[in-house]
């Protein structure tokens, strides 16, 4: 495990630039999955929702990276790997007009020996933070690399 070590810094990434939701951003994304909820996809419908508008559909967060590619900063760590599950708590949701900054930090990194073999893995914790500093989203992404 001292192969990895670096990678437990504690260091924080913060997105550089906040992804800014639009319209256009949440329909497209709707399309692509085959989300048809007015809640999601009809204004005029979601304004009798639970939201008072049009909300995109929680599925959205997941669109959003691990804190521009947090493993660029790791050179042990960024060779290949794979995903291996990620958990989403949905906090408040996101609208369009919505800035989305993405704060990722590297919480647990453990070995694992799988029918495969020994693998790392890699938890990378995340907040999605909207402009006004509200939490949309907590998200936990687990990597994978085959030792």
């Amino acid at each position: 495990m001292t192969e990895y070590g670096s990678i437990r810094d504690g260091r924080i990434f913060e997105s550089a630039t906040p992804v800014q939701v639009t319209s256009e951003l949440i329909a497209e994304f709707c399309a692509a999955i085959g989300e048809t909820n007015p809640l999601y996809t009809d204004s005029e419908a979601a304004k009798a929702g639970p939201h008072g508008g049009l909300v995109a559909p929680p599925s959205l967060a997941a669109i959003f990276g691990d804190g521009e590619n947090i493993f660029r900063h790791y050179p042990e760590f960024d060779t290949r790997r794979l995903a291996a599950g990620m958990d989403v708590e949905f906090v408040t949701p996101i609208r369009a007009g919505d800035s989305i900054a993405t704060i990722s930090q590297v919480k647990e990194v453990y070995e694992k020996t799988g029918r495969s073999g020994p693998m790392v893995f890699v938890v990378i914790s995340s907040i999605l933070k909207k402009q006004n500093g509200e939490i949309a989203a907590r998200i936990e992404h687990r990597f994978t690399n085959p030792l």
